[in-house]
């Protein structure tokens, strides 16, 4: 997006996908786009209507402000979509958007389906936690020196699924490059827990149904994030695909939709 194109941009742009009788705010991961959610709504038949919005400062939505912190700034996008007895879908940075609406709206989202949250600091004190937070230091290295390039492919190299870099047209390299002081901004909400998530008594008063999918080939971190949420969820279970990795929204869009699809119909 360039600076005419941001400046032009709406404050949130929203798709409708799907035209089914259950209702669900699906939020996609963070570098990515509200289209990501195509596949998945192709393959949820007739049942579903998904709003999935652009997050700030992605896809064509406007930047995010200068001031304040982005995932404050991007639940405040969408909380308005948000309405009663709403399904709740996320991905990555997208789904710990949803565990926070949810946590914050007691009682107003139906069911819940989390894909691969990136929510690290529930997985603090598990063995290999440590292993993971060394990779990713290596990346803030990398940033805080200033190489924005530099930073993606370090960041890519850990959750890219093993696609090489150099497979990424110079178009698209650039694209990263461009997100990666984004990616430099959720480290508060996502390892420090800024905004209080795993508050005592906080998720085990989330009583609808809420499933956590992963897939089997993704970085390991995430089963550890998993693991962390289950033990305290009263009502959540665990979906692992074959043969996915961390973008299994787009890469295994039938089985994600399979899973989400068992999760709003056991909230019925």
């Amino acid at each position: 997006m360039t600076p005419k194109d941001m400046e032009q941009a709406p404050a949130l742009h929203v798709r409708r996908l799907g035209t089914g009788p259950m209702a669900a705010l699906a939020l996609h991961c963070g570098l990515g786009t509200s289209g990501m959610w195509k596949g998945v709504a192709g393959s949820l038949d007739d049942s579903v209507t998904l709003t999935a919005p652009d997050f700030p400062g992605h896809g064509r939505s406007a930047p995010f402000r200068d001031q304040g912190d982005v995932h404050d700034q991007a639940c405040d996008a969408v909380r308005g979509l948000f309405e009663p007895g709403m399904h709740l879908i996320g991905h990555s940075f997208g789904a710990t958007v949803a565990l926070r609406l949810a946590l914050e709206h007691p009682g107003r989202a139906a069911s819940v389906s989390l894909i691969e949250p990136v929510f690290f600091a529930a997985a603090r004190g598990r063995d290999g936690f440590d292993a993971h937070r060394a990779r990713e230091e290596a990346f803030f290295g990398v940033y805080q020196g200033g190489d924005m390039m530099q930073a993606a492919q370090v960041f890519h190299d850990i959750w890219g699924g093993g696609i090489p870099w150099d497979r990424f047209p110079s178009a698209v390299q650039k694209d990263m490059a461009r997100g990666m002081p984004f990616v430099a901004a959720t480290e508060p909400s996502l390892w420090a827990d800024l905004h209080g998530l795993l508050a005592k008594g906080g998720l085990e008063a989330l009583r609808c149904p809420v499933t956590l999918i992963r897939g089997a080939q993704t970085v390991p971190m995430i089963a550890l994030v998993h693991g962390g949420l289950m033990d305290r969820l009263p009502n959540a279970r665990e979906m692992v695909i074959d043969g996915a990795g961390h973008m299994l929204s787009v890469t295994h869009p039938d089985q994600v939709a399979q899973a989400i699809l068992g999760t709003m119909r056991s909230a019925t």
